[in-house]
This record gives structure tokens, C-alpha cells and sequence, in this order.
């Protein structure tokens, strides 16, 4: 609600000696009007002629400005008597009769007294307060003669609708009493059929309950047969499905075992025989020319001892110690993928970690013949992998719950006694784990000199 201004002599005034000031606030209908001046007003002023306060309603119309600038047009109005001259010199302009008869002292008397007052109010003329005054009186008693007028209006309105109720409410009353006496005669008519209906209602509960505790009866003794048959139902399913599972699980393990030591025996067997075949090829043996006699140690003329012989070792960090490893018969390397990747490029992308290393790895098997199986941790993969193994490299990811390093122990596991399993990792648990099961632990580094020369 917008605050109403109460009257008060400003600076200016004070010093032109027309210090007169309001006693009460201004009238409901003068306080709109003077809005509406001013409102009306502010537009034709410029950003620099408004108050600070104001200049940021410029832009508004004038029913918005009224409304929502109202508090802050009449402060500026009252406490800045600048303004206050610049909008009564847009009431001279705009209604220059009403401003020459305030300023002569002899308002109109055909005029509205609340546009005098208002006028009067902003122009600030001798006696002004008296106008804004007299306005109230004259707007207060409007409003009184308004309100009489209709408190008549209304209490004539009343009573002629308590004349018609009366007439209506007789008219009902005899209305209402004829139909009370046919409801009593029909009502006594209902107590009868309804005294008739209760007896019978009851026989035909008495007939219905007896006719409840026997179906009750019948119910509760068909389920009991149904749970004792559903029970024996149950027992025989749990006991037929565990014979089921029992003979499968007997097939599955006779047919899994069969083959797993069929694979294991056939795969030692080409491994023996490889490892003599590549034996004789490596070692040009000819026919066995030994004899018994040959055994027995004695110098014989112009021949060397094995002491004469050199021999040198290879280094655990030697690539050609590889290619002796992969060289052996039926050899199968096995690989920790991110842990050969992470060593010898880190800052790549694990995508990229992985088609290098396996791309190096294919290029290897293709020149030793050897079987290459890299293990990957399917714990660092967001999303499934996308992956065409290159050819003679197996790819391997572990499932959820088993790391590369438990995939790598079960794949040495798997392997048969005897069979060359060459490991490349450096986790030191891993090497230790697969030294166990009979493969031999290569360090990544090897493994990354020697894809250095492919």
C-alpha cells in the first residue's frame, strides 16, 4: 500500500513564509489523485530533472509508475521542493484555468474538490491546507451520503425479501404439513413391511450362517489336503531336481575330467617330443657312437678336457635370453598386460597402451612360432572392450572379482609338468606365484627390449 504523505512545509517554503503544513494525512481520494499528477507529470521530465530515487521508474508507464513508485513519488514530493516545482509547472501547462484560480485565491466552485485539492497540494498556493481540507470534509461526506444511500437501498431490499420469505416460508408450512401427514401414514405402511422383512432377514442369516461354518468346514479341510499334497509335491521336485543335478554334475565332471587329462597328457606328449626332436636338430647328434669303454676316464693323446671349454652366461636382462626361452619346444609366454604397458609407456591412453603392446606381441609370435597369451585387468575397463586379437596372440580379460595377477596364477596352473611357461611381469607376488606352479618369471623390461628390436 502506497504511504500517504503527511503534509509539512519543506525548505523552500519556509523560507517564502507559507510554512502552512497538514495536521492528519492526506484524504484517501486526494493522496490518489496527487499519484496520479505526478505520475501523469514524470514523464514529461527529463533523467536529470527527477530525483535519484526515481529515475529508475522513467522508463514505466504511467499506471505502472503509479503503482509501483507511488511511496517513493510522494516522499519526493513532499521532502523535495525542486520537484515539487517542476510537476506543479506541469499542472500550470496542463490545466492552466484550475492553477490561475488557485493562485488568485478563489477556486472554481464547479470544480471537483478533489482535483482543487490535489492542485492545491502540489502548487503549495496561500490556504492551501484549507482546501486539502475542506476536501476531506467534502470526500468524507460523499462518502457518508454514499453509504447511507445504500444502507437504505439495502435495508428496503431486505425487508421486501422478509415479506416474501414470510409468504413463502406460510406456503411451505401448509405445503410441509400435508406432506408430513401422508409420510406418517406411509411410514406406519413401511414399520409394517419392515417389521415383516427383519423376521424374515433374520431366518435367512440364521440359514446363512449355518450354510458359513459349513462351507468354512468343507474349505478348511480341502486346504489341508492341498498343502499336504503341495508339500509332498515340493519334495518330490527338490528330490527329482537334485537327482538331475547329481547325474549332470556326475556326467559334466566325467567328461570335463576326461578331457581336461586327455588335453593335459596329449599336450606333455607333443611337448617331449618336440623338446628331443629340437634337441638332435640343435644339437646335430649323429647316431650314438659311445661305448662302455668310452665312459672311463683316461687322457687320451692330442684331445681337450671340458675345462678347456669356455662358457658364458646369459643376463637376466639380455633379450637373447627370450628368444632361448620362446626358442624351446611347445613354449608358451604369458604376459601382464598393463603391467608390461605401464612400464614402458605410462602416458598413453590404456587403448593405446594395449594396441601397442599387443601389435609387438603378434610381430613376436609370427618370428618364434612360440604361443603368446596376454592378460589384461578387467577392473580398469569402464565399458566392455571393443577387441580383434591379432593374430597368434591370445587376449585374455579378467571377469569381475578376479584381478590379471589371480588369471595369470590359474592360466600357470593349467598348464601340464613339463611344459616351457615363460611369465613376463614385474609384481614380485606374481613371479613368486607362478615359480610355484614350474614357469619361470621373466622381468617387463626384457620383454619391452626385446619388442624394441621387432
Amino acid at each position: 500500500m502506497v504511504e500517504q504523505p503527511t503534509g509539512g512545509a519543506g525548505p523552500a517554503d519556509a523560507a517564502d513564509g507559507t510554512a502552512e503544513s497538514l495536521d492528519r494525512p492526506l484524504p484517501e481520494g486526494v493522496r490518489r489523485k496527487v499519484v496520479g499528477l505526478v505520475s501523469d507529470a514524470f514523464g514529461g521530465l527529463t533523467i536529470g530533472e527527477l530525483p535519484a530515487q526515481l529515475r529508475q521508474y522513467a522508463r514505466f508507464t504511467p499506471s505502472r509508475r503509479a503503482k509501483f513508485a507511488g511511496n517513493a513519488m510522494a516522499a519526493a514530493l513532499e521532502n523535495d521542493p525542486v520537484f515539487r516545482r517542476r510537476i506543479g509547472e506541469r499542472i500550470v501547462q496542463t490545466q492552466p484555468e484550475l492553477a490561475g484560480a488557485l493562485t488568485s485565491g478563489a477556486p472554481p466552485a464547479a470544480a471537483d474538490p478533489v482535483d482543487v485539492a490535489a492542485a492545491a497540494y502540489v502548487l503549495r498556493p496561500a490556504g492551501w491546507v484549507k482546501l486539502v481540507a475542506a476536501a476531506g470534509e467534502e470526500v468524507q461526506r460523499a462518502h457518508a451520503e454514499q453509504a447511507d444511500e445504500e444502507t437504505r437501498r439495502e435495508l428496503e431490499g431486505l425487508r421486501e425479501e422478509l415479506d416474501r420469505a414470510r409468504g413463502q416460508t406460510r406456503a411451505d408450512t401448509e405445503r410441509l404439513r400435508s406432506e408430513l401427514d401422508t409420510s406418517r401414514k406411509e411410514a406406519d405402511s413401511l414399520h409394517r413391511k419392515l417389521r415383516s422383512a427383519l423376521s424374515e432377514m433374520k431366518r435367512g442369516e440364521a440359514a446363512l450362517r449355518k450354510a458359513g461354518a459349513e462351507a468354512d468346514a468343507v474349505r478348511a479341510e480341502a486346504a489341508v489336503q492341498v498343502s499336504a499334497a503341495e508339500s509332498e509335491s515340493r519334495r518330490l521336485k527338490a528330490r527329482l531336481a537334485e537327482a538331475e543335478a547329481s547325474v549332470e554334475a556326475g556326467r559334466r565332471a566325467a567328461r570335463e575330467g576326461r578331457s581336461v587329462e586327455d588335453m593335459r597328457l596329449r599336450l606333455l606328449l607333443d611337448t617331449v617330443l618336440d623338446a628331443a626332436q629340437g634337441l638332435r636338430r640343435e644339437l646335430a647328434l649323429p647316431p650314438s657312437s659311445l661305448r662302455p669303454a668310452d665312459g672311463v676316464e683316461a687322457v687320451e693323446p692330442g684331445r681337450m678336457s671340458p675345462k678347456d671349454i669356455a662358457a658364458r652366461a646369459l643376463s637376466e636382462t639380455d633379450p637373447a635370453l627370450l628368444d632361448q626361452l620362446l626358442a624351446l619346444p611347445q613354449a608358451h609366454l604369458i604376459v601382464d598386460g598393463y603391467n608390461v604397458t605401464k612400464t614402458g609407456y605410462p602416458q598413453m591412453p590404456l587403448e593405446k597402451q594395449r594396441l601397442r603392446l599387443l601389435g609387438g606381441l603378434s610381430v613376436l609370435a609370427a618370428q618364434t612360432g612360440a604361443e603368446m597369451t596376454c592378460v589384461f585387468d578387467g577392473a580398469e575397463l569402464a565399458v566392455p572392450v571393443l577387441l580383434a586379437p591379432p593374430r597368434g596372440v591370445r587376449v585374455l580379460f579378467s571377469k569381475a572379482g578376479v584381478t590379471a595377477d589371480e588369471l595369470i596364477r590359474q592360466l600357470a596352473r593349467a598348464e601340464p609338468s613339463g611344459r616351457p611357461v615363460v611369465v613376463v611381469s614385474t609384481d614380485r607376488e606374481v613371479a613368486d606365484g607362478v615359480a610355484k606352479a614350474g614357469a619361470r618369471p621373466v622381468a617387463s623390461a626384457l620383454l619391452l627390449k626385446r619388442l624394441s628390436r621387432v
